[in-house]
Parts: structure tokens; C-alpha cells; sequence
């Protein structure tokens, strides 16, 4: 027979091991879930709007941070954290589908807050107080010559606007069929690709 000394040592190396468990368990709750609340979060790529620099299946990264608008809940008051990052132009982001925000899309800014953009003769025209006349945006980074811009539009964004497209012009629903994306909507920018592993990149 066990003595008692043997019995109560097997029960703390027992409690032990279980409060280690719990406090990895808890460490790992409060670093993981504010990187994935407030830093990076996953993303599958649906559909063929963004080919071919994004393809359907594709696993991403978001950077959310100082991007995205977050809303918590203190002492039954809400704070509203504002997004102090600026998107640039031609950067891919993830945004809250505007007329669904249930769904997330993605796709590349092209027309920044306070810009107007035209769409003419399969160019984008950008007009803003740096250039009041306009330029041509130059979209051969990631446009094949053969890929044409339809159809001809000007919108004029408020301070809080951005105008999206997707790289697959034909076949991409954006800002030209239902407008705009609010800042609000941001989620925040593509950072890494990581699947398929042939085709990891950072951003």
C-alpha cells in the first residue's frame, strides 16, 4: 500500500501539472487573441476579381494594425479607436463588402480620399489639389496592356472614400458597379501570401 505522503505527492505533482496547463492555456489567450483581434488575420481569397495577382484558394495575412477601425466596450462605454495609417494608392486591401457587411471582399485602391477619379478610354485619370489637371495612373505593375477599363465614369470621393478595383477588370464587381468603400470598412492591407508555398510572398 501506498503511504500517505506518497498519495498527497501524487496528487500535487497532479494539481501542478493541471495549473501549468491552465496558465499556458490562459498566456496563449492573451497573446494570440489581441494579435488576431487587433494585428493580422487570415484571409482566403474567393473568386477571380484580383487574378492574376490573387488567385481563388490563395491563403493571406492582413495587416489590420492602424488600419482597421475598432470599436470596444470599457466600462459600458464604447471607444472608438480611428484607424492613423494612411492607405497608399495601388495597395490590395480587405474590406467589408459595403452593400453586405457580412461579406469581405478584396481588391486594390486606386482613388484616394478627397480625389476624383475618370475612367476614359480604358485609362484611370486622377484628379487632386497636387495634381488639378489630372495624370494617368500608371497601372503596368500589375495590368497587362491588353486589359482594358470599362466603363467610362468620374466619381468624386468624400474625405473618407476610396475607390477599388480589382485587377481582373472584366470580372470584377468594385467601386465602379456599387461605389465607394468608407473608411470604416478597411480591415486593413495584404502583407503576406502564404499558400501556396510556391507562391509565398510578402507585401
Amino acid at each position: 500500500m501506498k503511504s500517505d505522503n506518497e498519495s498527497e505527492e501524487k496528487y500535487q505533482a497532479v494539481g501542478s501539472f493541471i495549473w501549468e496547463v491552465v496558465k499556458i492555456v490562459v498566456l496563449a489567450f492573451v497573446i494570440i487573441v489581441p494579435i488576431r483581434v487587433f494585428l493580422f488575420q487570415p484571409f482566403f481569397v474567393q473568386g477571380a476579381s484580383m487574378e492574376t495577382s490573387f488567385e481563388d484558394g490563395q491563403y493571406l495575412i492582413i495587416n489590420e494594425l492602424g488600419y482597421k477601425q475598432t470599436t470596444l466596450g470599457l466600462d459600458s462605454k464604447l471607444l472608438t479607436i480611428k484607424p492613423f495609417k494612411k492607405m497608399e494608392r495601388q495597395t490590395v486591401v480587405v474590406f467589408r463588402y459595403p452593400l453586405d457587411p457580412g461579406k469581405f471582399f478584396i481588391k486594390r485602391i486606386i482613388g484616394l480620399p478627397g480625389e476624383k477619379i475618370e475612367i476614359k478610354n480604358s485609362r484611370v485619370v486622377i484628379y487632386n489639389r497636387e495634381n488639378p489637371e489630372g495624370f494617368i495612373l500608371d497601372e503596368s505593375g500589375y495590368l497587362s496592356k491588353s486589359v482594358k477599363t470599362n466603363p467610362d465614369a468620374a466619381i468624386s470621393l468624400k474625405d473618407d472614400e476610396y475607390f477599388v478595383m480589382g485587377d481582373n477588370r472584366m470580372f470584377s464587381s468594385d467601386s465602379r458597379v456599387w461605389g465607394p468603400v468608407p473608411q470604416e470598412d478597411i480591415m486593413g492591407k495584404v502583407l503576406i501570401r502564404a499558400w501556396p508555398l510556391d507562391k509565398i510572398s510578402v507585401y
